[in-house]
C-alpha cells in the first residue's frame, strides 16, 4: 500500500525476598499457588536473595532465576534449583513432532555444551532427560508422567499454538526437561522459548544449567507476522531467509509476500512464473514451512484485470497452481492502491455499470470465483485474503456495503485501520470494522514501514494499540522498512504485543530488540540504544529523541553530573557508526553519519558553549549533517533526518542563535 505523506528499601528488600523464597516452597500447578511478583517486563521473576555458590547445600532448596523471555509468555514460574544440562542428553519425542522442532532444540543443546543428543534411549544416571509432545490433547505417557514427576498437572486445554515448558529435578533428583505443545506449532514455540533459556536475550554466552521452572503459554491472536508491502529498493532473498528465521525465533507466524519489484506479482501477473524465479520462491516457502511460517503469496491484478473475464479468473488460479506445487498454501489477492473511477475492459462497465459499488460487485465475483474454483477446492489451503480498494476506516460505504453483501463469507479481509498509517488502533474501530465489512479483518499495520518519509528511520517500539485489539481481529501484520536490518526493533516488539499484549510493555520491548542485535557486544548495545533515541518519531511515536532531550535540558540546568552524561551520549552517538554490528550498520549507513555528524556538532557546540572551541568548525559539522541524503521510491531526493528538533535546537542554543 502507498503511504501519502501528510504536511527504607534495604527493609522492603529483605521483605520481598522472603516473600519469594515462601512463594517457591509452595510451586504446584493448582490454582492455590500463587504468582511469582513481575519484573520491569512482564515477566514473573524470582526472589531477590542472593545466588547460592555451588557449595551451598541449600542451593536446590531456592527458587531459580528466571531470565526475561520475550514475547512474555502468560504464565512462569520459578522452580526450586537448576537443571545441568551435561555432555548428553537423552531426547524423546512422539510421532508428531516434525523435524524443524527436533532440529532447533538439537541445536540449543549444542550451544549449551552437548556433545551427544541420544534420540530415543533411556536416561543414564543423573543424565537429563527432554521429552518432547506436540500435542496436549493426546500428551504421551512418558510426558505426562515426566510432568507430574516435576510436580505439575499435564494440560490438556492449552490455546492453538500454546504449550507448556516444565524443567527440574524430578522427585529423585534427575535433571528433566519437558515441551508440550497443543499442535506441533507449539511445541516448535516451546523449543524457542528453551533456546531463550539457555541463552538469555543479550546475552553473550550460553548456559549450561538452566533454571528450574514450569511455563505455561499461548498467543492472544492466531495470525502475526510480517506484510513485505512497501515500496522502493526488495529486500534480497538472503534478508526474506533472515526475517523468516527471525519471525519464527519470536513467534511470528505469517509472511506476506507481496513485493513491489516482483512483476509475476503485478504487471505480469497472467504470466506463469520463469524456473529460475520458481525456485528462488521454493527456496522461501520450504524455509517458512520449516520456521512454522505460513508462506502468504499474494498476486495484484487489480490495475490490468478485467474482472468479468474467465480468462482472467483462469490465468490467477493457474498462477496460484504453480505456486501450489512449491508448497504455497495460502494466498492472497490484494485490490488496493487502484484507480476504480475506471474499468480496464469495455466488457465490465457492460457487465456492472459505474460506481463503487459497481466496483465492489465486480471484485468479489471474482474473487468468489478464485474461492471456489481453486481454494476450496484444494484440501489444506488457507482462507483467501483481500485488500479492498477502500482498506481504512470502519464507517460503511457504498463500495463496502456491496462487498461486504456479496463476497464469499470465507475471504479474509485486510484493513490499516482509521488511517493509511495509523497513530493509534483501538478495539472499538476493529470491531465496527468486522461489523462494517461482515468478513474477518486481518490488521496491515503501516509501521514501521518509511516509504512515505524516506528520510526517517523509523526505530520506536510498536505502540498506541489497544490490549484488548488482539482478541477482536483475525491477526496483524507489519509493513517494515526497506532497511531489512533495521526493522527488527519494531518487528521484535509487535512479536512482543501480538503474542501477550496484557503484559506488553513498549520501552522493555524495544530495549530487548535491539539487545538482539547486539548479540551480546555490550558496546555495540550503548551505541544502538543512543541511535535507536534519536530515530524513532513517527506518526506512532509521537515523541522525538526522548532520551536525549532530557540529557539536554538536564544540560541547560547545570552541573557538572548534567554535562559529563551529555557529553557520555553524544561520543556513543559519534561513534556509532563504527561499533553497531555489520548488517546493521549497511542498513542504517546514511542515517549513522549524519548522525554522527550531528553528535560531533553538537560536542564542538558544548566547547564553544562553555567558552572554548570554534564556531566555524560547528557550523562545518551541521552543514555536514544537513547535507545527507537518500531516495524515495521514486527516485526524488530527500534530506536524512536525524533527532530533528532535538540536536538541531541544542546546537543552535549553544551557539547563541536562539
Amino acid at each position: 500500500m502507498r503511504q501519502w505523506p501528510t504536511p527504607p528499601a534495604l527493609l522492603l528488600g529483605a521483605a520481598l525476598a522472603l516473600l519469594g523464597l515462601l512463594l517457591a516452597t509452595v510451586l504446584t500447578d493448582g490454582p492455590q499457588t500463587p504468582a511469582a511478583p513481575e519484573d520491569a517486563t512482564g515477566n514473573n521473576r524470582p526472589s531477590t536473595s542472593a545466588p547460592p555458590t555451588p557449595d551451598d547445600d541449600s542451593a536446590a532448596q531456592l527458587p531459580a532465576r528466571v531470565p526475561a523471555l520475550w514475547p512474555t509468555p502468560r504464565s512462569v514460574r520459578p522452580g526450586r534449583g537448576t537443571v545441568r544440562i551435561g555432555g548428553t542428553v537423552a531426547l524423546h519425542s512422539d510421532s508428531g513432532t516434525d523435524a524443524a522442532t527436533l532440529d532447533t532444540v538439537a541445536r540449543t543443546l549444542r550451544e549449551a555444551g552437548v556433545h551427544q543428543v541420544r534420540y530415543g534411549d533411556r536416561a543414564q544416571r543423573n543424565e537429563l532427560l527432554l521429552t518432547i509432545a506436540s500435542s496436549a490433547g493426546q500428551t504421551s505417557d512418558e510426558a505426562s508422567t515426566t510432568l507430574r514427576t516435576l510436580g505439575f498437572e499435564p494440560s490438556r486445554t492449552l490455546p492453538p499454538s500454546g504449550y507448556v515448558l516444565a524443567a527440574g529435578p524430578d522427585d529423585k533428583g534427575r535433571p528433566r526437561i519437558v515441551l508440550v505443545g497443543a499442535d506441533p506449532d507449539g511445541a516448535f514455540h516451546a523449543a524457542q522459548t528453551l533456546a531463550q533459556l539457555v541463552r538469555p536475550v543479550g546475552s553473550s554466552a550460553p548456559r549450561a544449567e538452566l533454571p528450574a521452572v514450569h511455563i505455561r503459554d499461548w498467543p492472544a491472536t492466531a495470525t502475526r507476522g510480517i506484510v513485505e508491502g512497501f515500496y522502493g529498493t526488495p529486500w534480497t532473498q538472503r534478508q526474506r531467509l533472515e526475517q523468516l528465521d527471525f519471525a519464527a525465533r519470536w513467534k511470528l507466524n505469517t509472511y506476506i509476500y507481496t513485493p513491489k519489484d516482483d512483476p509475476y506479482l503485478r504487471a505480469r501477473w497472467r504470466d506463469p512464473y520463469p524456473a529460475a524465479r520458481l525456485a528462488v520462491l521454493r527456496t522461501l516457502v520450504q524455509r517458512a514451512t520449516a520456521d512454522h511460517i505460513t508462506f502468504v503469496h499474494a498476486v495484484s491484478p487489480g490495475p490490468t484485470v478485467c474482472y468479468s473475464s474467465p480468462t482472467d479468473t483462469a490465468a490467477l488460479t493457474r498462477k496460484f497452481r504453480q505456486l501450489w506445487d512449491i508448497g504455497v498454501r495460502a494466498f492472497a489477492v490484494p485490490l488496493d492502491d487502484i484507480d476504480i473511477s475506471r474499468w480496464n475492459c469495455s466488457r465490465d462497465q457492460s457487465a456492472y455499470g459505474t460506481g463503487k459499488a459497481a466496483v465492489a460487485r465486480a471484485q468479489a465475483d471474482l474473487l468468489n470465483r478464485v474461492q471456489r474454483e481453486f481454494v476450496g477446492t484444494h484440501r489444506g489451503a488457507a482462507p483467501l485474503i483481500t485488500v479492498p480498494t477502500e482498506y481504512t476506516g470502519a464507517r460503511s460505504s457504498a463500495y463496502k456495503r456491496t462487498l461486504a453483501a456479496r463476497l464469499d463469507p470465507a475471504v479474509t479481509v485486510m484493513w490499516t485501520g482509521a488511517q493509511v498509517v495509523s497513530p493509534t488502533l483501538r478495539t472499538a474501530q476493529a470491531r465496527e470494522a468486522r461489523s462494517t465489512y461482515a468478513h474477518p479483518v486481518l490488521v496491515w499495520d503501516n509501521y514501521p514501514v518509511n516509504d512515505y518519509t524516506p528520510g526517517h528511520l523509523l526505530l520506536g517500539p510498536y505502540e498506541g494499540r489497544d490490549r484488548t485489539l488482539p482478541g477482536a481481529v483475525a491477526g496483524l501484520t507489519a509493513n517494515p522498512m526497506n532497511q531489512a536490518a533495521a526493522s527488527a526493533p519494531a518487528l521484535f516488539s509487535l512479536a512482543a504485543y501480538t503474542w501477550n499484549p496484557e503484559k506488553y510493555r513498549p520501552e522493555a520491548a524495544l530495549d530487548a530488540g535491539l539487545a538482539t542485535l547486539a548479540a551480546g557486544d555490550t558496546r555495540a548495545l550503548t551505541a544502538l540504544r543512543a541511535f535507536a533515541d534519536v530515530n524513532r518519531v513517527s506518526r506512532v511515536n509521537a515523541v522525538q529523541a526522548p532520551g536525549l532531550a532530557a540529557l539536554t535540558a538536564a544540560y541547560w540546568r547545570g552541573g557538572a553530573t548534567a554535562e559529563k552524561a551529555l557529553r557520555t551520549r553524544l561520543t556513543d552517538l559519534a561513534g556509532a557508526r563504527e561499533t553497531v554490528p555489520a548488517a546493521f550498520r549497511s542498513a542504517a549507513s546514511p542515517w549513522l553519519a549524519c548522525a554522527g555528524d550531528w553528535a560531533r556538532a553538537a560536542l564542538a557546540a558544548m566547547a564553544v558553549h562553555e567558552g572554548g572551541g570554534s564556531r566555524s568548525e560547528v557550523r562545518s559539522l551541521r552543514a555536514a549533517a544537513r547535507a545527507h541524503t537518500v531516495h524515495n521510491w521514486q527516485g526524488r531526493t530527500r534530506e536524512v533526518e536525524v533527532g530533528t528538533g532535538v540536536l538541531d535546537t541544542f546546537v543552535a542554543r549553544a551557539l547563541g542563535e536562539t
